[in-house]
């Protein structure tokens, strides 16, 4: 087993890539209706216009004098006379009275095709409470519209998925417990009934009985300790006390804690760093993490093989990662890598690992620094990036 110690200080840009949200354009919605409007008030205007000029101001005086003819059976000259005093003079009224009224029945036929753009959104609100899977479409004009209707749909639709997702790792998280449990409380169970039951036990192996119930019972300890510690991160209920730390002491003495580990496996380790390297941070809970890594990365390494633990600073960022080479992790389980009581191997033995909160454990408490944590990888070599605000 070697160590080797290289200090190596570079920098880099970290960019950011912004986005803006642009307002929902209405214009061909609103250009719709208008032009819809303003062709209504003009037809209306133009029939009475048509009916003035080829009714009114042409026959329609003779039509109105030979119906009062008929309905007072009166002469002709009587009957000029009335059309011409109640009808003639106020003939405006008559006008405005026949603009009004065309007008409404125009806007009426309005209404009734603005209905249509209602009975759109509807169809396409029942679409959402059926949750279909099929995209909403409306009217080109109602663009805008079908895009938040549709972004809706695909919210509700994580929202379910995501649902579904807790029911599910709520229901393994039970079986989890049971089984993690379960196991060395079966062991201790039994060894301490062979202690009751066999009176006269041989010295010696009421030794090595207790001893392996005391194990077991540490490991049973250290088990519930985990599950309490990341229920208390879920809610929120711990704070970490910050201060300057030097990152570079603090991975050099978390590496060292590591090397009967490294050793058993036949692993060994080289670590770059700056010595200058400085954090702002919990130092009890950044070991935490740095620690969790390490026995990540030594329980899924290949025996024999190089472990990398690299530190460098960027103008904004301290980024620390841990390498280890073996099996390669598909993509799908790395988006699941840091969840809670996750383990790669799915038979879930204690010999790779422990009870699948290490990770989860980590993620936490470099989010509670405002940090991140992600993982990749390819060709049999994982990385795990820890990415942590510099003390500046």
């Amino acid at each position: 087993m070697k160590i080797r110690n290289i200090s190596k200080q570079s920098g880099g840009m970290v960019t950011r890539l912004k986005t803006k949200e642009k307002d929902a354009d209405y214009t061909a919605f609103q250009l719709r209706i208008t032009r819809r409007f303003c062709t209504i008030a003009l037809l209306s205007t133009a029939i009475v216009i048509m009916l003035y000029l080829f009714l009114w101001k042409q026959r329609m005086g003779e039509w109105m004098v030979r119906l009062i003819e008929l309905w007072t059976d009166i002469d002709h000259e009587d009957a000029f006379y009335i059309y011409n005093d109640y009808f003639r003079k106020f003939k405006e009224v008559f006008f405005a009275m026949a603009i009004i009224l065309i007008f409404l029945f125009l806007l009426i036929f309005l209404f009734r095709w603005l209905t249509r753009y209602f009975k759109e959104i509807n169809q396409g609100i029942d679409c959402l409470l059926a949750e279909q899977a099929e995209q909403i479409q409306l009217s080109p004009e109602m663009q805008p519209f079908e895009i938040k209707l549709n972004t809706v749909q695909n919210i509700l639709t994580a929202r379910e998925q995501a649902a579904r997702a807790a029911e599910q790792r709520k229901n393994e998280l039970v079986m989890y417990l049971a089984h993690d449990i379960r196991t060395p409380l079966t062991s201790i169970i039994g060894y301490l009934r062979l202690l009751e039951q066999i009176k006269d036990l041989p010295e010696e192996d009421k030794r090595k009985y207790i001893h392996i119930s005391l194990e077991k019972t540490y490991r049973l300890e250290k088990m519930i300790n985990e599950f309490f510690e990341i229920t208390c991160y879920n809610t929120q209920q711990i704070t970490i006390a910050a201060k300057a730390v030097d990152l570079y002491y603090l991975l050099a003495q978390v590496i060292d804690e590591h090397m009967p580990l490294f050793t058993e496996h036949g692993n060994y380790i080289t670590f770059h760093a700056p010595e200058s390297l400085e954090v702002y941070g919990d130092p009890e809970r950044l070991a935490r993490v740095f620690n969790n890594l390490l026995k990540n990365a030594v329980n899924y390494s290949s025996p024999g093989t190089e472990i990398i633990v690299n530190a460098e600073e960027t103008p904004n960022h301290i980024v620390v990662t841990v390498s280890n080479h073996g099996k390669t992790i598909p993509d799908d389980k790395l988006e699941t890598l840091f969840e809670k009581f996750y383990r790669l191997d799915e038979s879930r033995t204690s010999n790779t690992g422990g009870t699948g909160v290490g990770l989860a454990i980590a993620k936490e408490i470099v989010i509670l620094h405002g940090g991140t944590i992600t993982a990749d990888s390819k060709n049999g070599l994982t990385v795990l990036t820890v990415t942590l605000p510099t003390s500046k």
